[in-house]
């Protein structure tokens, strides 16, 4: 074990250039002859003794990794100036081939500065709302007479009447303690004002934490507060809180008490009491499931009490759509909302939501959350309740998702297709090349979906896709690992039957052999295997 870590290390060590025995400006036909004389030499098949045999294939992987990197023009321009360090960066695979020494530089620290970034983001994990409130009221709620004394020729004023921002980010001080540090800018109608907010959290044991915070502001004035969690039992779980605001109306204190538990596998069960300005007393009951989300909620208190009922369905699709509505009713009047989710990229989900409320009239809530960041846009349309201001808040969110999706999202998402499909084919050619010269792995045909067999009903279809070119990208040294996971993540896959049973069928060429096998779509698949050879017919 040892002796195997030393040859390691020195191999770590070992310039390729000295490895193979040629000069730096060795061209590629002299890298050819090297390569080719020393495999001839090291390979394992020539050697019977077991640890002869052992360093063999050892030093022929070596001679074969050096000729890989030096016979690829882009490889060896990386190796030259930053060593076997530079190939280790993440990038290099999407990065224009045609460059010269000073721009592989300039991109290895763009890449290197790329990967710090997302290392910190990672760790300080920062979040983010940006809410932009629009009085769009004129639009409905006008009169001749006042549009007659007008400038501009009567045209409706829509202004931005209010804005909150608000951000955090956090960072681990130990692995028990965090700290959180947050803060929001509020306007509405020209006055306006922020706080600012310092946690530390500590995980005191598997079951339980609790925090500390502090918190100033130019409003309320400073805040200190306490929280505590506790797992009760595996089913239920306790969260106390309390805390001191220092008003210029004086000490106002607070405590909050909520305790909840699984009624059910998809079932909470919720009980809160509120003490402090808005004292309350709520209950609500929670049901989610893989299809639908269901809340039911009762709140007794003071100013406000209330109770509220909602229903989410989940689609099983491709981009998660969702539809919702609720109704709320209280002393404050009742409102009710109804909607829809989408997600529209990998990283981005869009909502739209219109709320139709007496006395609060309609709006029309715009919802963008992108990664960790979120971005909302409420409009309010009218106070009273039209029904042509109900009929454009539903219909027109609708008509320009359409027109966006269709003249946007959709050329942008092909775009995208068609570039990666370029940067494989290209990857793809090289790998087939090296792969034949060895007669190594060469992915003949690769299908991924729902295939449908010869008892399957007439009318049903097949749904699947070509993937082969993405597969050959991930051959590497004669080889195909696939982790159990749903396949439809890799790269160049995508889902073509959301929601049902898939599979992936190999045709593949290892030395010269054809080799055939069928993988379902969670499992973990290995290749070559002699288990997987077609047997020639006699």
């Amino acid at each position: 074990m040892a002796a195997s870590l030393d040859d390691d290390f020195e191999f770590n060590n070992q310039d390729y250039y000295s490895l193979l025995n040629v000069r730096k400006e060795a061209t590629l036909e002299e890298l050819k002859a090297s390569y080719r004389r020393l495999c001839m030499l090291y390979h394992p098949d020539k050697h019977r003794d077991p640890e002869l045999k052992g360093q063999a294939e050892q030093l022929f992987n070596q001679v074969h990794q050096a000729y890989e990197v030096l016979s690829d023009a882009h490889s060896r321009a990386i190796y030259d100036i930053f060593g076997k360090k530079g190939l280790e960066v993440e990038g290099w695979e999407v990065v224009e081939r045609k460059r010269t020494p000073a721009e592989i530089r300039e991109e290895y620290e763009r890449l290197q500065r790329e990967r710090e970034e997302r290392r910190l983001q990672q760790r300080t994990n920062p979040k983010g709302t940006i809410s932009v409130g629009v009085d769009a009221t004129d639009l409905f709620d006008r009169y001749d007479e006042d549009f007659e004394e007008m400038p501009g020729g009567g045209f409706p004023h829509i202004e931005i009447n209010k804005m909150h921002i608000s951000q955090s980010i956090e960072a681990p001080l130990t692995n028990s303690d965090t700290a959180v540090l947050s803060g929001s800018l509020s306007t509405h109608n020209g006055n306006g004002g922020g706080n600012i907010n310092m946690t530390v959290r500590r995980v005191t044991s598997a079951k339980g934490w609790g925090e500390l915070e502090f918190g100033a502001g130019d409003i309320l004035g400073p805040l200190l507060g306490l929280k505590v969690f506790r797992n009760i039992t595996p089913r239920c779980f306790l969260t106390a809180q309390c805390g001191l605001q220092f008003s210029p109306r004086g000490l106002r204190p607070s405590c909050s008490l909520m305790t909840a538990r699984h009624l059910d596998q998809n079932t909470m069960g919720y009980l809160q009491w509120r003490w402090g300005p808005n004292s309350a007393m709520t209950t609500s009951l929670v049901r989610d499931t893989k299809s639908s989300h269901f809340t039911l909620a009762l709140q007794l208190g003071v100013p406000h009490s209330y109770l509220m009922m909602s229903y989410q369905y989940k689609f099983q699709d491709e981009d998660q759509t969702k539809v919702k509505g609720s109704v709320k009713t209280g002393w404050f009047g009742t409102v009710v909302e109804y909607g829809a989710e989408r997600k529209i990229s990998r990283h981005s989900v869009l909502s739209a939501t219109v709320s139709i409320g007496v006395p609060q009239g309609v709006t029309l809530k715009i919802k963008l959350a992108r990664a960790s960041q979120t971005y909302l846009f409420p409009v309010h349309l009218t106070d009273q309740l039209l029904p042509s201001a109900v009929f454009y808040a539903t219909v027109g969110p609708l008509l320009l998702y359409m027109a966006i999706h269709r003249l946007v999202i959709i050329p942008y998402t092909q775009a995208q297709k068609e570039q990666l499909v370029l940067l494989m084919q290209e990857s793809v050619r090289r790998i087939i090349e090296a792969e034949e010269s060895k007669m190594g792995l060469i992915i003949l045909n690769a299908w991924y979906g729902k295939f449908v067999s010869d008892t399957s009903q007439k009318q049903e279809k097949a749904k699947v896709i070509d993937v082969t070119v993405p597969l050959q990208c991930l051959v590497k040294d004669s080889k195909l690992i696939l982790t159990e996971s749903s396949k439809a993540g890799l790269p160049g896959f995508y889902d073509p039957c959301v929601g049902e049973e898939k599979s992936l069928k190999l045709l593949y060429q290892f030395r010269g052999v054809m080799h055939q096998v069928i993988s379902a779509d969670i499992e973990s698949l290995r290749i070559p295997k002699q288990s997987h050879r077609i047997e020639s017919e006699s």
